[in-house]
């Protein structure tokens, strides 16, 4: 059994529209989102271009998990916290 982890751009709204798509797919068995940082793990034994083309194919963007979007996703989240971070 493998795991995938991708990254798509979405919203809340595409959650639902996410899950049915991918629950469609050949292999799929478990699907974890996590809005904040746009993550979405997929473990079966699907393959990661049938997922990625599945994901493409209703109109969301959608690409590989990598390091680099672990430390954007971090930056991300610590600039929103002292954005509002106020001073009296």
């Amino acid at each position: 059994m493998e795991a995938i982890e991708l990254k798509v751009d979405m919203l809340s709204i595409h959650e639902k529209r996410l899950r049915k798509c991918l629950s469609k797919v050949k292999g799929v068995e478990k699907i974890e989102v996590d809005g904040s940082i746009q993550k979405v793990v997929v473990t079966g034994y699907a393959q990661r271009s049938k997922v990625l083309r599945a994901l493409r194919r209703v109109g969301l963007r959608a690409e590989l998990w990598s390091p680099h979007n672990e430390i954007l996703s971090a930056y991300a989240s610590a600039s929103l916290m002292i954005n509002n971070f106020s001073f009296f």
